[in-house]
């Protein structure tokens, strides 16, 4: 066997996570940072938000096709934060919304939503912002 077949065996990623810094504005009462716990995507949680992000539609016989971005981040945000639970229903109705898009959109800036995201793409490995892989996949 080969050492990265060894390496590969030994390391598999599942419940691949970290703890992450996104902005100064999260700080405790002793002015400590606070941080999110993120984990990675799997291939197959991926490939789910980006479907659920990109819609197609056809008008006069041409295909049509829109990624939203801001979707995809939030289902990113959503799906692969482990603390804080954006998906707390005690969390959600004390905010006064009633799913996780609203109170995400209601507790984190636009900014801190695609910090956070973008910290959960390099996790799984991207490198590079998704939405241009996207597109790239797109056309």
């Amino acid at each position: 066997m080969s050492t990265l077949q060894e390496f590969l065996n030994s390391n598999p990623i599942d419940n691949l996570t970290a703890e992450i810094a996104i902005s100064d504005r999260f700080k405790d009462k002793a002015g400590k940072l606070l941080k999110f716990k993120i984990k990675a995507m799997t291939n197959d949680e991926f490939d789910e938000i980006r479907k659920r992000a990109t819609q197609m539609d056809f008008k006069k016989g041409k295909k049509n096709v829109e990624f939203n971005v801001m979707a995809f981040n939030e289902s990113i945000v959503i799906n692969n934060t482990l603390d804080p639970d954006f998906r707390n229903a005690d969390s959600i109705k004390a905010m006064g919304c009633t799913a996780p898009e609203q109170y995400l959109t209601k507790v984190l800036l636009a900014g801190e939503i695609a910090e956070l995201s973008q910290q959960i793409q390099k996790l799984s490995g991207f490198e590079q912002d998704l939405s241009d892989l996207v597109e790239e996949a797109k056309n």
